[in-house]
């Protein structure tokens, strides 16, 4: 099922909200769309919601190797709380090793091309080879977190990944009402989020969040520059 830019322009003139989304999706898209999650807080209140829409809903994330322990214990929590099954997708072994082999363990620090490496060989390429299989996937976006997300609606065509839909439910959303959604339904969530960690990834590229700075101020730190991305929502082959 593929989609074209009159019908997305439609379906955001009519749908409005996370749960109209999420219903909407799970009777066109499903069982050919997964959630992507990286069970950081919007990831929390999205899951929720397709639970309770859809107990048959996918659930997918990425184990890049350098995770926090806190992001596995976050994901261990949601599958025993729903009963569900996460689909884990792993990066090529032999892309890794020889990453590794030539650049070194800790190669993103070196530079922003060797940061973006890691990021294409870690991330893009495996959910390249998930998305590849699937009309649609739900992303845990809000507009506020980045600049290069500012004009994201709830629907978007995905040219980058063969033009399946993208479905971004709580775009609209501000990290306040993440935050009030899972105080109120005492949902599991990562603990790294009481630590100041509002944007969480791997855990050599994030660090706490200082008073006043950016929700995404501890994504790579160390990098200068405003549009920081790991290449999973912008063009890739433009930026690496």
């Amino acid at each position: 099922m593929r989609f074209d830019q009159e019908e997305i322009d439609k379906l955001n003139s009519e749908i409005t909200s996370a749960e109209e989304a999420l219903r909407w999706t799970s009777e066109k898209l499903h069982p050919k769309v997964a959630k992507a999650s990286s069970f950081g807080a919007e990831d929390a209140v999205i899951m929720d919601m397709m639970y309770n829409i859809n107990p048959d809903f996918r659930f997918f994330t990425l184990d890049t190797g350098r995770l926090p322990q806190e992001t596995y214990d976050a994901m261990d929590a949601a599958r025993k709380k729903y009963n569900i099954t996460i689909e884990v997708l792993f990066p090529d072994a032999t892309e890794v090793e020889e990453m590794v082999r030539n650049n070194g363990v800790n190669l993103f620090y070196d530079s922003v091309e060797n940061r973006k490496l890691c990021c294409e060989i870690r991330k893009v390429h495996p959910i390249g080879r998930m998305l590849g299989t699937l009309d649609g996937w739900i992303t845990g976006l809000r507009r506020d977190q980045a600049g290069t997300r500012h004009n994201a609606k709830i629907f978007q065509l995905d040219c980058q990944h063969g033009g399946i839909l993208k479905i971004n439910p709580i775009i609209d959303w501000t990290y306040q009402q993440v935050q009030d959604y899972i105080k109120k339904y005492n949902l599991p969530y990562n603990r790294l989020l009481d630590k100041g960690y509002p944007s969480i990834g791997c855990a050599p590229c994030t660090r706490p969040v200082k008073p006043g700075e950016d929700v995404r101020a501890g994504r790579w730190w160390w990098e200068q520059g405003e549009h920081k991305e790991c290449g999973l929502h912008i063009d890739h082959k433009r930026e690496i």
